[in-house]
């Protein structure tokens, strides 16, 4: 089976989007399988060994940010937030899809927003040369990854999640 069969057949996105989706999955998972491998050697180091993974913390926190925000704007696509539902059995269903076009109009409005001020925190470490306190890798490449894929998720949240507002019932 080729690749693009097994992407075409798990994946429910479509067009450009699918492909995407598979590629942020599997940076998730790939960042994910090095922080348990980074944590496994770690641990066997620095208890059998005495000797533990130089900045294994620092990379830890690095993987964190990775994979956190690769996962964030395929949540948000695919509409895997978690939901408090107290309301919708009183109000009706317009009431809700007013609410839930606010909602996703503050959410992709703070996100894009938030983007902005990150990404321009992230150019100013580079032009500083701002590096990790024990690896010294540089910072600010870490801080755009956290910008852009934050303008991702506002993208995603002002296109598809208004799309599900608007066209998919909830009762």
């Amino acid at each position: 089976m080729s690749l693009a069969t097994w992407v075409n057949r798990h994946y429910s996105e479509e067009g450009p989007a699918r492909w995407l989706a598979f590629l942020l999955e599997l940076v998730a998972a790939t960042v994910l399988f090095l922080l348990m491998l980074t944590t496994c050697l770690d641990v066997a180091g620095r208890y059998l060994f005495n000797s533990p993974v130089p900045g294994a913390t620092e990379l830890t926190r690095l993987g964190l940010a990775l994979m956190v925000f690769a996962a964030m704007p395929l949540i948000t696509w695919r509409g895997g937030h978690i939901v408090v539902d107290l309301l919708d059995n009183v109000l009706g269903l317009k009431v809700l899809k007013v609410f839930g076009l606010v909602s996703a109009l503050i959410i992709s409005s703070s996100m894009y927003f938030l983007a902005l001020r990150i990404f321009e925190l992230g150019e100013r470490s580079i032009r500083r040369g701002v590096v990790t306190e024990f690896l010294g890798l540089p910072s600010g490449y870490i801080t755009e990854y956290i910008a852009i894929m934050s303008w991702l998720t506002a993208f995603g949240m002002i296109t598809l999640g208004v799309y599900r507002i608007l066209f998919q019932d909830k009762h």
